[in-house]
């Protein structure tokens, strides 16, 4: 693989950093990766080759290129980095994805900051992940700390609009950043919003979630590493229950250089603790996103795995009804038959769910549950 022309342009209304992807080893088509955001935001983009390495690793080993090399100068922090998240993903992979060389020259000094100072951010999707992450920050950093978050990026192009034969799905994307709006505001932080087709190079969805998605995080980090020093990326399973995920805090740090270090944050949580931290936060419970069906009438489905899942956590601490990001005030066990729950890795999000529906006398969901682990039909 070849990344190429790497520059800084304006689009529209937009600002856009972007690269041309040559493929050498594969018969894919040569396309032009980007990540944007709105001209208001346009003075944080970085002109960094940085975002691409990362960005466009995890296709090329897919693919199976035997080299990734760059027009532009890396971090040689970072360089050492990827050697690590590859051999990494080689045994994860079972040595399916192998690891490749990297040709890029390195970058003799740290890149320039905006007006000479630069802050700490996250990746903000609206989920209970993220939330609780931003909802923890505020309580742990006095707001004038370094660690303390001050931009959230939402991001079109990952959950929404990642994948081509869906859509683009602009209207929820903007129905999602209105509803985290509230939630920016009430945190003190600025929601920037970002917008990226490097997901687009593999839509394959088992190398997206095992392998993918905490890259393209982190290349969204690294283009806007002249404001930001420091990127927050929630984790997706606590430490009893970690597994290979395209965000893994033995990867996840391993994409920072140094001008940007990237935190795998909360791994000491589970879902349920989260949720609990989430729902004591107004602004947050109120406009939570979870759902990944985007439909175009509401801001959660009520009906897809994700959306039940957070439901059956809901009325286990009783307040599925205390919430408007679901219509539901209630969960029922048939809305539990449409899915498999032992794949994936599913099974522990619902084991905890267990004890705290027993506490509040739903036996139904509980038995429902326990005949899905065990992989039992239902009576």
């Amino acid at each position: 693989m070849q990344i190429s022309n790497i520059a800084i342009v304006e689009k529209d209304d937009r600002i856009r950093l972007s690269a041309r992807v040559l493929w050498e080893d594969c018969d894919q088509p040569e396309r032009e990766v980007y990540i944007e955001t709105e001209k208001s935001w346009g003075d944080g983009l970085t002109l960094n080759s940085d975002a691409f390495l990362v960005g466009c690793l995890v296709p090329a080993m897919h693919f199976g290129e035997r080299r990734l090399a760059l027009e532009g100068a890396v971090c040689p922090y970072l360089k050492e980095g990827i050697d690590t998240v590859m051999t990494l993903v080689q045994g994860w992979s079972n040595g399916r994805l192998k690891p490749l060389h990297i040709e890029a020259p390195v970058q003799p000094r740290i890149l320039p900051a905006v007006s000479g100072h630069t802050h700490a951010a996250m990746v903000l999707s609206g989920g209970i992940d993220s939330l609780a992450t931003l909802r923890l920050n505020r309580r742990h950093y006095p707001v004038d700390h370094p660690g303390a978050i001050r931009d959230g990026f939402i991001i079109h192009g990952f959950d929404i609009g990642g994948v081509v034969e869906r859509g683009m799905k602009y209207h929820v994307f903007d129905r999602a950043r209105q509803a985290l709006s509230a939630v920016a505001e009430d945190a003190g932080i600025s929601l920037i919003p970002v917008y990226t087709n490097i997901r687009h190079l593999c839509d394959d969805r088992a190398l997206w979630l095992d392998y993918f998605f905490g890259s393209v995080l982190a290349a969204v980090g690294h283009a806007f590493s002249s404001r930001i020093n420091l990127l927050y990326l929630a984790s997706s399973f606590d430490l009893p229950n970690l597994v290979p995920c395209g965000s893994h805090p033995l990867l996840d740090p391993e994409f920072s250089s140094y001008h940007l270090r990237i935190r795998h944050s909360h791994v000491e949580l589970s879902r349920m603790d989260k949720l609990r931290v989430v729902s004591g936060w107004e602004a947050a419970f109120q406009n939570f996103r979870v759902c990944l069906a985007n439909v175009p009438d509401r801001q959660n489905c009520g009906k897809c795995e994700k959306c039940v899942r957070t439901m059956l956590g809901l009325a286990g601490l009783g307040i599925l009804d205390k919430t408007r990001a679901f219509i539901e005030d209630d969960v029922t066990a048939d809305m539990l038959e449409p899915f498999e729950i032992t794949i994936r890795h599913r099974p522990p999000f619902y084991r905890e769910l267990l004890a705290p529906l027993k506490r509040q006398g739903r036996d139904d969901l509980v038995s429902a549950i326990e005949k899905k682990l065990s992989g039992k039909p239902p009576l």
